[in-house]
């Protein structure tokens, strides 16, 4: 029997918009309370759930108190930090309990077992063109402290800007923009096991300083396969999704679950 202490559940990118108004055609909340309830029904006995930004669309009050509705209501911890289509000073007004880092930031340490998850904030709404991210030297101070002194393969970095060129042109053009001095610390820490993203709407497998990074779908819609179009705004109606980490003692392992496709739970007797 494969030897996982903990199991953690991973969601990106809800844009909760105000109610009643939809993204091509979807309610992001009624896709996101599916996969919510999908995820807590199949994996109870999870340690937390983290959401890893682009909580709401536009980064407003009611918005963000939809969302803290739905998420007071999760029966298991929840971690949350930013995206870019996140304000950090509405998000804070409405979750005045959320972590954050000595500057402010909402960034912040979770221990889970012998791992450590480390959320970062790669919000930063100066950055041009509108919509990439950055994490300032302050926040990447704070990552070294974090990583400091823990054991070889222990920490999972979890933020909303992927820290690797994925292929999708538009949402490269609107990526992290200091990827490199990120990648420099994932590599020179021995500590980071992978690193966890969003944004893009795609799984997605690539490397981040030399460790294996993993960028999620979407819970409500995604981006489509076209790796030459410029546009980052293209999303194609595919189901919701989200992820599940499991921790053990020789490792992580990273898999992902699309709701709504239960139909093809039923095995076929003939198969292998």
């Amino acid at each position: 029997m494969t030897d996982f202490a903990h199991k953690v559940l991973v969601m990106t990118d809800t844009h909760i918009t105000k109610e009643g108004r939809k993204i091509i055609g979807l309610d992001p909340m009624v896709r996101f309370k599916a996969a919510l309830d999908h995820a807590i029904s199949h994996h109870p006995d999870a340690a937390c759930l983290v959401i890893t930004g682009d909580l709401t669309h536009h980064g407003i009050k009611d918005q963000y108190q939809r969302l803290k509705a739905v998420l007071d209501e999760v029966p298991i911890p929840v971690h949350l930090t930013l995206g870019n289509h996140d304000f950090r000073a509405q998000f804070l007004a409405t979750f005045p309990d959320a972590a954050v880092d000595p500057n402010g930031f909402v960034q912040s340490v979770v221990d889970v077992g012998d791992h450590r998850l480390i959320l970062l904030d790669t919000h930063d709404p100066t950055v041009q063109p509108h919509h990439g991210g950055n994490i300032c030297d302050l926040r990447l101070n704070w990552l070294k402290a974090q990583l400091e002194g823990q054991p070889k393969g222990s920490c999972v970095l979890m933020m909303h800007h992927p820290p690797f060129e994925t292929g999708f042109p538009g949402m490269d053009a609107i990526g992290l923009s200091n990827r490199d001095a990120l990648n420099k610390i994932i590599a020179d820490s021995p500590a980071v096991a992978m690193s966890i993203s969003g944004h893009v709407h795609r799984i997605i497998w690539g490397i981040a300083g030399g460790k294996p990074s993993a960028n999620l779908k979407s819970t409500c819609h995604q981006m489509p396969l076209e790796l030459k179009d410029d546009d980052s705004s293209v999303a194609i109606d595919e189901p919701g999704s989200y992820a599940i980490l499991l921790l053990g003692k020789d490792g992580v392992v990273l898999t992902n679950e699309d709701v709504g496709l239960d139909s093809y739970v039923a095995k076929d007797p003939d198969s292998s």
